[in-house]
């Protein structure tokens, strides 16, 4: 049986990767793509590169068939999820939304780092995270659910969260990390990462050949990060931002847990068995690091990692494409676990490699 998906939000970066890649999935039809901007423009027409793959039309958010499709991908800014979220799940319809809204689980911190008060406190409370290499558990729950009628709502892990997670995880959770000292994370992400409409930081003329640190001990995805890896209160985050297009590197320094000495292969080989049945994360070889041009267009994410020489401390190194595994690439693989489809349908495509 075919499987209808809509786009809330389609003209925007995340969004149209979304079509993108739901255009060639094996299993899901696209049927809705909504943009008020675009409304009535044919999507091909908008993006060319869509020419020969799809006639749909862009539509009105208020106009579309979302009711009729049997899961909805809200790729909306914070606050918009809030409002349509609700009465999609009232209609039966799965929801995968790719906003901040429902991933921080409590109410309070959203309002905190937000700055406006989260009206749907209860949905929150039922929203399944979607990092489903850490938080499959809940992603498990959401397909049982989901295959028993319910409409479920998952919310999917920004592009920080995620490399940054998948970098840190293994080692925090096998009890290597400090548990009373800081856990410091560069990050540096494309431009895509901050949305369509430009800004004095992203308008090309100020981004090309400019690399600057931003959000300095305020960006909204440090929360989410602490919530994922259980480190309240102890992550020092800097996001940057680089010229270029699509791609996301974090590097997370861990200090080590007082007599924790692992050498860098014990560490590889830990990692390669925590993400053993991962299909989409590869753990690099002693020695090397990720690239995002290795990654770029795809939903994979590469780990690199090793134990610093001199200092008790851990370095890890998580490289994914912000649009992809950080984005719209996650969002398809959540949305294939809940709806029971193999985790990598669609989402095979590996980097071009020059």
């Amino acid at each position: 049986m075919t499987i209808r998906a809509g786009v809330v939000g389609a003209a925007g970066f995340a969004g149209i990767e979304l079509v993108r890649l739901l255009l060639a999935h094996p299993d899901i039809t696209l049927a809705a793509a909504t943009s008020d901007a675009l409304a009535g423009r044919p999507l091909a027409e908008a993006y060319p590169a869509f020419r020969g793959a799809t006639d749909l039309t862009f539509s009105h958010h208020d106009q579309a068939d979302l009711a009729g499709c049997d899961v909805v991908f809200l790729a909306v800014p914070h606050t918009a999820a809030l409002a349509q979220a609700p009465v999609l799940i009232e209609r039966g319809v799965t929801v995968i939304d790719l906003s901040a809204d429902f991933r921080l689980k409590d109410p309070a911190a959203y309002e905190a780092w937000y700055k406006v008060p989260h009206t749907a406190p209860d949905l929150l409370a039922r929203a399944a995270f979607g990092l489903p290499e850490l938080t499959g558990d809940e992603l498990a729950r959401a397909a049982a659910d989901h295959a028993a009628g319910r409409a479920v709502l998952v919310a999917c892990a920004g592009c920080y969260p995620t490399a940054t997670s998948l970098a840190a995880a293994p080692a925090i959770r096998a009890g290597l990390v400090d548990a009373a000292a800081p856990v410091v994370a560069d990050a540096v992400s494309g431009v895509t990462g901050a949305g369509k409409k430009a800004t004095e930081r992203t308008h090309f003329c100020f981004a090309e050949d400019n690399l600057e640190a931003y959000g300095v001990g305020t960006h909204r995805h440090t929360p989410e990060i602490e919530q994922i890896l259980g480190i309240p209160g102890r992550l020092v985050f800097t996001p940057h931002l680089a010229p270029l297009n699509r791609g996301l590197l974090s590097t997370v320094t861990l200090p080590l847990a007082p007599g924790a000495r692992p050498s860098t292969d014990d560490l590889v080989a830990l990692y390669r068995d925590f993400y053993a049945d991962a299909a989409l994360v590869e753990v690099l070889d002693a020695g090397s690091m990720p690239r995002t041009a290795s990654v770029a267009g795809t939903c994979r994410a590469h780990i690199g990692v090793a134990a610093h020489p001199t200092v008790p401390a851990i370095v890890a190194v998580g490289a994914i494409d912000n649009l992809g595994k950080g984005a719209a690439g996650q969002a398809v693989q959540c949305a294939n676990i809940v709806l029971g489809l193999p985790e990598n349908a669609g989402l095979g495509a590996v980097a071009q490699p020059v």
